[in-house]
C-alpha cells in the first residue's frame, strides 16, 4: 500500500476520492468541488489518497499547520471496510511527528456516531467536551455543531479557542 498525495483534481484516483467523498460525508459538512480545487494549491493542505496494488482504497485530507495537524476529512472505500485499513493508516499518521492532531466527529446520536468515536478512541485519540462549532459549509445553511477529538491529549479550551482563531479563517474559508 502506497499513500499519494494529489494536488490537483485531473490527477489520477481524484473522481474515485470525490465519489468517496460525497457519499461518506453530509452535506453541510462538505465543500465544494470549486473550493476544493482551490484548496489543492496550498502548501500546507494534504490530500492524500491510500492505493493498494493501483486499487483506490481510501484518503484522509488533514492541513500541517505550526502547531498542530489538522483531519479535515478520513474515509476508506465501502468494499475496503472493517478490514483494518483505516485503524492501519490512522496509526501510519498519528506516528508521522510528534504535532498534537486535531479532528472533529458528530455528535454520539446515532450508533455510526457512537461507532467512529470509538474506532478514534482505539486509536488514542481523546473526545473533548468542549462546545465546538464550523461555520456554515454552503449557501443558506447554518453553524454545524460538532465534537473535537485530540490525540494524544485532551486539547484545553482556551488551545481549542486558539485552534478556532487561528485555523478557522483558514480552513473554512470561502474566498479562496
Amino acid at each position: 500500500m502506497k499513500l499519494i498525495r494529489l494536488k490537483n483534481i485531473s490527477d489520477a484516483y481524484f473522481n474515485a476520492a470525490w465519489i468517496l467523498y460525497e457519499e461518506a460525508f453530509p452535506i453541510e459538512e462538505r465543500r465544494s468541488l470549486d473550493i476544493q480545487t482551490q484548496i489543492l494549491q496550498k502548501e500546507e493542505y494534504h490530500f492524500d489518497i491510500l492505493v493498494d496494488e493501483e486499487q483506490f482504497v481510501g484518503f484522509i485530507l488533514w492541513w500541517d499547520f505550526d502547531t498542530c495537524r489538522y483531519i479535515d476529512y478520513f474515509a476508506t472505500a465501502v468494499e475496503q471496510r472493517n478490514k483494518g485499513i483505516g485503524q492501519l493508516m490512522l496509526n501510519e499518521f498519528v506516528n508521522q511527528n510528534n504535532k498534537p492532531i486535531i479532528l472533529e466527529v458528530e455528535l454520539p446520536t446515532s450508533n455510526i456516531n457512537e461507532r467512529r468515536i470509538k474506532f478514534y478512541e482505539r486509536i488514542g485519540f481523546k473526545l473533548n467536551q468542549h462546545y465546538y462549532e464550523i461555520p456554515p459549509q454552503g449557501e443558506g445553511q447554518l453553524p454545524l455543531q460538532l465534537l473535537v477529538m485530540s490525540y494524544p491529549d485532551f486539547i484545553s479550551q482556551r488551545d481549542l479557542e486558539l485552534f478556532i482563531n487561528i485555523y478557522h479563517p483558514i480552513v473554512f474559508s470561502n474566498e479562496w
